[in-house]
């Protein structure tokens, strides 16, 4: 797995992985619940990670639309 995306924002996290979802590209995202431990202000990022093989046209999908 490769990280496509790291970013403190769920609104880009959510529309990036809607993004890759209609390309067909299955994105998961690592570190969600680790608000519980910050005390849900936000400043620890999320990451998005694509298999391998769909990162060079994961990472250029998102680039189109302006994310990462």
């Amino acid at each position: 797995m490769k990280e496509v995306l790291r970013t403190t924002d769920p609104l880009t996290i959510t529309r990036a992985c809607g993004l890759l979802e209609a390309e067909g590209i299955v994105a998961f995202q690592f570190d969600q619940h680790m608000s519980v431990l910050e005390g849900s202000i936000g400043v620890l990022p999320r990451r998005l990670m694509v298999a391998d093989r769909d990162h060079f046209m994961a990472a250029s999908i998102l680039r189109d639309h302006g994310i990462g």
